[in-house]
């Protein structure tokens, strides 16, 4: 792919830039630049350029403000000790984006193109990949919003005949304001996140339109996040709003939904390679909020906790629902040792603390 660049001539100065670095919040900032490359029937994908970070001007009629045809991935850039800027497992991100496109009946940008797009948007903006390094820093990279939609000019159900794909950034710090502490759960039994041949699986922003008003309940009953159980019988745990789903056992085993109707996270499956490594048993099976409710009340489960390339790993407090509470199995105010030990071994070898045995981490600049 050939990448044509044109520099902003309205680029942040460094100082505002320090001060945005400082506490950059979460999806609040923007990069100087982003990556847009276009796709026909007739061209394939064309015209691949990095331009300044601005507005785009749209049709009233463009395809994806009316059929929701679109696709999305979110992944981070981190600095390393060294100055280094590294990608964790891209091309993953790139492989999941081609199974949402298929499901979506959008084109497939391949996964080397992917990465490329990626990786010159970190190279022209790496000024904006934060420093994690210094004293107090914490936990703060550079989050990456690849993303696809129809922008084909047409009313009329069909798949596009033009879409476009771009690449944003933005600095970011944690993704929930209290930092790593358990999280409160509302569970919903109003609302399903999707069903069987249904989108579930696919990274696209219809899943997570879907989870908003049952998200708006968790937080009006005081809930930080909400559950979801299947569509079908209602009795089986999937995801969260924006997070899959980890229960630890009394004998060190580990559970996680199993996946076809909830999203494939990249965190997800590291973890479950991570946690193999660390010498847990880990099984991808369904397990029901009964299952739930009676392991924390037997002690048979110890820990829950969710994660997702966002909140990377987070452990889950107490469970509300209209059936009543199930309390914590660590307490409120902190985790368990086998969900910190796990998100500790997972961010040093993001932030290059520790040995990439698995060769997860892509070198950009």
């Amino acid at each position: 792919m050939q990448i044509s660049t044109t520099p902003s001539d309205a680029a942040v100065p460094d100082e505002r830039l320090a001060g945005i670095l400082a506490e950059p919040g979460f999806g609040t900032h923007f990069t100087d630049h982003m990556f847009t490359v276009e796709w026909t029937p007739e061209k394939g994908w064309y015209d691949a350029r990095i331009t300044p970070y601005g507005p785009l001007t749209l049709d009233p009629a463009t395809a994806v403000l009316h059929y929701a045809q679109e696709t999305f991935e979110g992944m981070k850039a981190y600095r390393h000790a060294d100055g280094s800027v590294w990608t964790f497992r891209p091309e993953a991100n790139a492989d999941r984006m081609v199974r949402s496109s298929h499901r979506l009946a959008l084109p497939v940008l391949p996964a080397d193109e992917f990465v490329q797009a990626v990786d010159a948007l970190v190279q022209v903006d790496q000024r904006w990949v934060p420093d994690a390094s210094a004293p107090g820093a914490g936990e703060k990279s550079l989050y990456l919003r690849p993303f696809m939609f129809a922008s084909e000019v047409f009313l009329g159900v069909r798949p596009s005949q033009h879409v476009t794909f771009m690449v944003i950034a933005s600095p970011a710090g944690s993704y929930f304001k209290g930092g790593a502490k358990p999280v409160s759960l509302w569970l919903t039994e109003e609302y399903s996140r999707a069903g069987r041949g249904g989108m579930g699986a696919a990274k696209t922003g219809g899943n997570y339109a879907s989870s908003l008003v049952a998200q708006q309940e968790a937080i009006g009953h005081g809930c930080d996040q909400v559950v979801f159980l299947d569509a079908e019988e209602g009795r089986y745990v999937e995801e969260l709003g924006g997070m899959n789903m980890y229960f630890v056992h009394q004998d060190g085993s580990i559970v996680t939904p199993a996946t076809g109707t909830i999203l494939e996270g990249i965190t997800r499956s590291s973890i479950i390679d991570l946690a193999g490594k660390l010498g847990h048993r880990v099984e991808e099976r369904r397990i029901s909020i009964d299952e739930w409710r009676d392991g924390i009340a037997s002690g048979a489960i110890t820990e829950v906790f969710a994660c997702g390339t966002a909140a990377v790993v987070t452990p889950v407090g107490r469970l509300l629902s209209r059936s009543g509470e199930v309390p914590s199995a660590t307490g409120d105010d902190e985790g368990g040792p086998v969900t910190a030990t796990i998100r500790q071994a997972l961010v040093d070898i993001q932030y290059g603390r520790a040995d990439d045995t698995f060769g997860w981490m892509h070198r950009v600049v």
